[in-house]
């Protein structure tokens, strides 16, 4: 056997070893996965492998993919793939707890009929009515359901946490409870300046859609363990002994949204009858818990920020006009954690009056913000608040000296109790009962979110309520509902659930393509800039000549100005072809590199296997030619 042969049958037998491999691999290492990408969008977090080891029926997921639908729709189609490959990576990491179903439905099959009964979303795919479907529903052995309508590829980032919400909703069947504290009206029922039968607020009939809300007393002396999250309103002054049964129920693991503010605008108490002038207490704190935990939350001070002030109507001496209002904001954009799930895909948040948190200096706690003030905010006394007639009052003095203040924040980690001595004394100086052990520091860490603004949750900030068809309906401007059920949510009562954070985009542009398309983008805009202002100039000459008086309104055109106006149209034709050499260069230039790309991803291993068989050949008859044995 000659060299070439021996060199060609070396060739041909690395190709054959190199399927061999792959066919074997693809028959027995279904269950072995290596995640190369940047962001290991493939790679299930630690909190969600935590979450499936806890399934003990099995569970199935019908994933209603319309791939051949999505043909023309490569966003949808790119991403229904990636969806179905990280559910065969929970399938592989449940180890036989899930079963995948992905179903394709058909135009007007069965399969169809059953994605709309599980309320998939339809997705308008063209003008001849044609529909798609990307959605996923959840069931367990007694038939609970679990629908994920749309998976959208504009929260890619949050698609590990929907999943895996699902899963935990479907191990976790009863609906939670949230024990609720306020000193605010929020449930509606109790008399204030609209009524003597308040509505509840829309923000809370939007809670009870989802969760079971069971009001607690202000004095309560325990909460209950059935309690998953509390929720705290407004907290005025309450009873050490309340202060206590919050302290331990956060720190034996009870997940806590606690709304506090140095203004609260819809609490109207009762003003007083010795002193009618004094300004009424519409404030409230937490605040020896708040130290225990390592925050504070100033009770004096309110948020103003000219970027984000919410224009309001004043009626002045001049009459109406509308005026920034300091301390009303709209909060949105970089004002929102895009890194967490609670605020990355709101729109916006407004409050009102809000006060600002801070950490403490030396706590072992980690805040996290989740709504903030901008760069140009600053800080402005309750009493000037309260005392102000004119709106542009507030302007005056204003310092923008404390940008980026935090209005909401997520509290974690190791904290201590605020009552380091045991349980307080009630009023007769008598110990208050408890029923197990208090502790003294937190079991696991906590987990509570701090908003210095009640006012977020109020109609008025968020939601108009219009009438359809003798229904109250409310129609809402602003995300302020969407956060406090993202919160409530996160919290979720799973610390598994609430690891969860973004994955980064799964979305990774061609980074060279986007710079030659803007490149000449660029020059395009150039040109045409020049060109545009050169048409303006040649349309004002010709018509000041032709508006001349001496013209009689139609002036004729001298041989230098027809010379002039077909150099013009010589040097348009001229850029209409640089435009048209620009488009043409930017396609070949992407087409050029599209070629690379794939010579490099379909070329690269047969040459690095043909290298390998060379390399090999050489060693081979070099060991040949001293004698040595191969």
């Amino acid at each position: 056997m000659n060299t070439r042969t021996r060199g060609l049958a070396s060739l041909l037998i690395a190709l054959a070893l190199f399927l061999s491999v792959n066919i074997i691999a693809n028959g027995v290492l279904t269950s072995q996965r290596l995640d190369l990408t940047q962001n290991r969008l493939y790679t299930l977090a630690p909190g969600s492998r935590q979450i499936l080891a806890q399934i003990e029926e099995p569970i199935t997921l019908r994933f209603y993919y319309s791939a051949r639908q999505f043909a023309a729709t490569p966003e949808f189609q790119s991403y229904g793939r990636r969806v179905r490959d990280l559910l065969q990576e929970y399938v592989a990491a449940a180890k036989g707890k899930i079963i995948l179903e992905v179903i394709e439905p058909e135009p007007f099959s069965e399969a169809e009929d059953q994605a709309v009964g599980f309320g998939i979303e339809q997705l308008p795919i063209n003008a001849a009515g044609e529909v798609g479907y990307l959605g996923l529903v959840g069931s367990n052995s007694t038939d609970d359901e679990a629908p994920i309508p749309f998976l959208n590829p504009d929260r890619a980032d949050a698609l590990e946490y929907e999943i895996t919400k699902l899963i935990f909703t479907l191990i976790h069947t009863q609906k939670r409870v949230i024990g609720v504290i306020s000193d605010l009206p929020i449930q509606g029922g109790q008399r204030d300046e609209r009524g003597p039968t308040a509505a509840p607020w829309a923000s809370i009939n939007m809670l009870k859609e989802f969760f079971e809300l069971t009001p607690l007393t202000r004095d309560v002396t325990s909460i209950e363990s059935k309690i998953d999250t509390l929720l705290v309103v407004h907290p005025k002054a309450l009873p050490v002994k309340t202060l206590f049964a919050i302290d331990q129920f956060v720190l034996r693991g009870g997940k806590a949204l606690i709304f506090v503010d140095p203004l609260a605008e819809e609490d109207h108490p009762e003003r007083d009858q010795q002193n009618p002038m004094a300004v009424p207490k519409t404030d409230s704190n937490l605040e020896p818990l708040f130290a225990a935990w390592g925050i504070k939350v100033d009770a004096e001070q309110v948020i103003g920020d000219p970027d984000s002030a919410v224009r309001v109507n004043f009626n002045s001496a001049r009459g109406p006009h509308e005026v920034d209002y300091l301390p009303w904001l709209q909060l949105h954009g970089d004002r929102l954690n895009q890194e967490d799930f609670i605020t990355n895909h709101l729109q916006g948040v407004n409050v009102g009056t809000a006060g600002f948190i801070e950490a403490l200096k030396g706590a072992k706690t980690q805040l996290t913000p989740l709504l903030s003030s901008g760069p140009n905010s600053g800080l402005l006394t309750r009493e000037a608040v309260v005392t102000v007639r004119d709106p542009n009052a507030l302007r005056e003095g204003f310092k923008p000296d404390r940008g980026n203040l935090i209005v909401a924040a997520r509290i974690t980690g190791p904290a201590d109790s605020a009552f380091p001595d045991g349980p307080p004394a009630d009023e007769k100086q008598k110990t208050t009962p408890v029923s197990v052990a208090p502790l003294k520091s937190a079991l696991n860490g906590i987990q509570v979110i701090v908003v210095a603004d009640t006012d977020v949750l109020a109609d008025r900030f968020w939601v108009r309520m219009e009438r359809v068809l003798g229904t109250q309906v409310p129609n809402p401007f602003a995300n302020n509902g969407d956060f406090l059920i993202n919160a409530i949510d996160s919290l979720g009562g799973n610390d598994d659930l609430i690891s969860l954070r973004s994955r980064g985009e799964y979305a990774r542009p061609f980074e060279v393509v986007n710079r030659l398309k803007r490149d000449a983008e660029t020059r395009f805009r150039d040109r045409e800039k020049a060109l545009q202002t050169k048409l303006k100039e040649a349309d004002a000459k010709l018509k000041e000549l032709r508006l001349r008086p001496e013209a009689g309104g139609d002036a004729l055109l001298s041989a230098e100005q027809r010379a002039e106006i077909e150099r013009f149209r010589s040097e348009q034709i001229k850029t209409r072809k640089e435009l048209r050499a620009v488009q043409h260069d930017l396609g070949r230039n992407i087409e050029q590199l599209g070629t690379w790309l794939k010579a490099i991803n379909i070329g690269l291993i047969a040459l690095l296997l043909a290298i390998f068989a060379v390399v090999a050949s050489f060693f081979r008859q070099r060991r040949a030619a001293t004698g040595t044995r191969p």
